[in-house]
């Protein structure tokens, strides 16, 4: 029997890869639900993203949310950043954990940014040495690593080689995003073990989307192989342009909720968890897709008839 990790570490992505992909709600809805996820004993939230108004509406007030949100100590806050001019304000706010996207597709990263990957990675190269004068650590997130919804399924060694380029260029974290949710046990494990052969000592960190309902799957398979640091979104909140109609990503309280069953420590309140997603699906006005917030935990029973 595979050995698993007594304890995982979660990044809630909620209030910036979530609200990204929902309509827009105002700002006090943001910062009241970023507060409230604070406060479930998460240790990682990704907060805001720092990109043009213009590209991503949803995040037009990133600078607001983040100075009026309440930082709880012990909580690392996160950003993402597109370029140069993201990075300058994430750093200028007070971020030092800021993340950038690249995508293992060429068509998609063209789509996304209008440049190939080769000329992103070539950006992201001057933006890690940026991170790093200001005192800031770099993550590069390598989209569409399981598949792209324009290409098809994606070669794990072109994902293990750009994993090779971004740490030679002094990139401090790898994570692997499952953008439209084509991941499976088997992607999972073939990727993993492609990036391993060449960087075992790159910290990794995986984002599951649960479009074709295999993330809870995923994540497990994942674990399998030792690694023991993941996204998810609180409600299941977000969800993806390319892929219309699809649920969003891994919800949180489905991901807790399965590692507390199995003895794995989070250091997170299911119950707070689960109150920060009825205030999401509040703020929101919508139902979410998280199985464990319509049905609760396993440990709340019906009562018997009397």
């Amino acid at each position: 029997m595979t050995e698993l990790p007594t304890s995982v570490s979660i990044r809630e992505v909620g209030p910036r890869d979530g609200l990204q992909n929902e309509e827009p709600i105002p700002t006090d809805a943001k910062v009241k639900l970023l507060d409230a996820l604070s406060r479930t004993g998460v240790r990682r939230i990704e907060a805001v993203s720092f990109v043009h108004p213009k590209a991503i509406p949803q995040m037009a007030d990133a600078d607001e949310v983040w100075q009026r949100a309440g930082k709880v100590d012990g909580v690392r806050y996160s950003a993402l950043v597109p370029n140069t001019r993201g990075a300058q304000r994430a750093l200028a706010a007070g971020f030092t954990e800021i993340e950038v996207v690249v995508s293992a597709s060429d068509t998609h990263n063209r789509r996304n940014v209008n440049r190939s990957t080769e000329e992103s990675l070539d950006d992201i190269a001057e933006l890690i040495a940026l991170l790093h004068d200001a005192g800031a650590t770099a993550e590069v997130i390598v989209a569409t690593s399981f598949g792209c919804p324009y290409e098809g399924d994606v070669d794990p060694t072109r994902v293990a080689a750009i994993v090779d380029r971004v740490v030679r260029d002094g990139a401090d974290r790898v994570a692997f995003g499952d953008t439209t949710g084509m991941g499976t046990p088997r992607r999972v494990r073939e990727l993993v073990t492609a990036v391993r052969d060449r960087n075992a000592q790159v910290p990794v960190l995986l984002h599951f989307h649960n479009t074709r309902g295999t993330a809870l799957a995923n994540m497990l398979t994942a674990m399998e192989l030792g690694v023991t640091e993941f996204d998810a979104s609180v409600g299941g909140l977000g969800g993806c342009p390319y892929a219309p109609g699809a649920s969003g990503n891994l919800a949180t309280e489905e991901a807790v909720h399965m590692l507390h069953d199995m003895g794995i420590e989070t250091g997170i309140d299911l119950d707070a968890l689960i109150e920060a997603a009825e205030l999401a699906e509040y703020l929101l006005d919508k139902k979410l897709p998280s199985g464990v917030l319509r049905a609760g935990p396993r440990t709340r029973l019906t009562p018997r008839p009397s």
